[in-house]
């Protein structure tokens, strides 16, 4: 099995613990239908398919989506075009045009299907860029089932013990450690990094810094931690060549 598959395996099971967790500590009964529904979601909050509610919001989603999703492939189909030249040009491009086409765009038209069929699912990535400090980002913008999830299993148990700024760092701790799973394990490299980047992080929020230039900076000037280069050529290389 190459890189590619491998991640996808890894991140499947490990989003199938996750909620099993969530399941467990929220207490939520669901039927089976809805629970399958609920595995099949991102999202972490079983609350969702509780019950139907017709939340409306649809087509603005999949509106939202398709362009987000049409947009993310012309920017990979330019990516392919600059690799024989440019390897690093095309990586940069790259990454943020998969985000596009993924976080924003598959995920927004899910998101308007579960809504059609009657699930008050919410929005995951919610304009990340509107953000104001890394903290309003991890936690309420990027990503908000992972944010939920980790709410639910780290930070409340250990900021009910020890305090809001173990929990932040134990936070940000199991937040590196899963990307771990999710980024080096599959390219058999790299590991650690992405536990410094996410400990980075967890460091920064803890101190109380913010302002958007220091988060886009925070974000951006270590991200090789994060995305570094054994899972460049593992995952991103075979996609570009």
């Amino acid at each position: 099995m190459n890189a590619i598959p491998r991640m996808i395996v890894i991140i499947a099971a490990t989003l199938a613990v996750m909620k099993c967790m969530v399941l467990a500590l929220a207490g939520v009964r669901l039927a089976p239908a809805r629970m399958a529904a609920f595995f099949l979601w991102p999202g972490m909050r079983p609350g969702t398919f509780a019950a139907r509610r017709f939340p409306g919001g649809v087509w603005p989603r999949v509106l939202r989506g398709v362009a987000y999703l049409a947009a993310g492939a012309m920017l990979f189909l330019l990516a392919r075009a600059i690799a024989p030249r440019s390897l690093p040009i095309a990586i940069v491009i790259a990454l943020p045009a998969l985000s596009l086409m993924l976080h924003f765009g598959v995920f927004s038209i899910a998101t308007a299907a579960w809504r059609a069929a009657g699930f008050a699912a919410e929005d995951l990535f919610r304009k990340p860029w509107s953000a104001r400090s890394l903290e309003e980002f991890w936690s309420r913008r990027w990503n908000a089932g992972f944010s939920d999830m980790l709410g639910v299993t780290v930070f409340r148990p250990v900021c009910a013990r020890l305090g809001r700024t173990a929990a932040v760092l134990a936070s940000f701790l199991a937040s590196g450690l899963l990307h771990e799973l999710a980024i080096s394990v599959p390219a058999r490299g790299g590991y650690g990094l992405p536990t410094l980047y996410f400990l980075l992080h967890g460091a920064l929020v803890a101190a109380g810094v913010r302002g958007r230039v220091a988060m886009f900076l925070a974000l951006l000037v270590p991200l090789p931690l994060c995305f570094h280069g054994p899972f460049l050529r593992a995952v991103i290389l075979p996609m570009l060549v």
